[in-house]
């Protein structure tokens, strides 16, 4: 039976904020959990809890040495304690890589900038999505002041892009200026799948109307990495 565990709060800057884990009664119940990048900062070290596999201490701070999944845990052998630790899983792509393609979901868009949770890697997709960040100065190659966020990207759409660093709050800063990537998946505001008509814009199948977008070309060898992972996306 599924049940929902109240989780510690870390207070530190730079750090990750667990929230509410919701879980069913599998291999790591009861414990918080967030992602974790290696190099990291957990928290600041303090007298109440402890560094643990996958952890390092560094000055004043506790940090991640794998990607993986943070574990908040009650110490056994230290009662009062707490033991931060970091767990890798069996997924074959755990975290986005610099310069890695990456399939993400828009879940902000503002005049500045897209907030985005990236939820792929190839066929990988992530149990918890990452952060990232697309930037008006990174859609599009040519004519960057020229951006109109709102024309590029909805939320809800589906975008192929690359991963151009890390920012500083820990998440991915993307890029879609190649002609490859960009909206993969966009929904009309009658609610169907639209098709692209031109790199600029995509018609909705059931109304005809036409919305403006920055789309993707993917290659032919893309297309058919990514039709079982947008099927999985699509159902999920």
């Amino acid at each position: 039976m599924a049940t929902s565990t109240s989780t510690l709060k870390l207070t530190a800057n730079d750090q990750v904020e667990v929230n509410n884990y919701h879980h069913d009664g599998n291999e790591d119940g009861g414990c918080s959990m967030s992602i974790a990048i290696p190099g990291q900062k957990l928290m600041d070290i303090n007298s109440d809890v402890i560094s643990g596999h996958g952890t390092y201490e560094h000055k004043d701070g506790i940090y991640s040495s794998l990607a993986g999944y943070v574990k908040l845990e009650e110490n056994k052998e230290q009662p009062g304690k707490t033991m931060v630790s970091v767990q890798t899983t069996r997924h074959k792509h755990l975290v986005p890589v610099l310069g890695g393609l990456v399939t993400s979901r828009v879940t902000q868009a503002t005049p500045r900038f897209c907030k985005v949770d990236i939820i792929a890697v190839e066929k990988s997709i992530f149990e918890i999505p990452f952060r990232g960040l697309l930037r008006k100065e990174d859609v599009r190659a040519t004519e960057k002041d020229k951006v109109e966020i709102h024309k590029c990207f909805r939320p809800g759409d589906i975008v192929l892009c690359r991963v151009i660093s890390v920012g500083d709050s820990q998440s991915y800063i993307l890029s879609t200026a190649e002609n490859e990537l960009g909206v993969i998946v966009a929904y009309s505001e009658a609610g169907a799948a639209m098709l692209p008509i031109s790199w600029r814009e995509m018609q909705c199948p059931r109304t005809s109307a036409v919305e403006f977008r920055k789309v993707a070309k993917p290659t032919a060898d893309y297309i058919d990495q990514i039709k079982e992972l947008l099927h999985k996306i699509v159902i999920k």
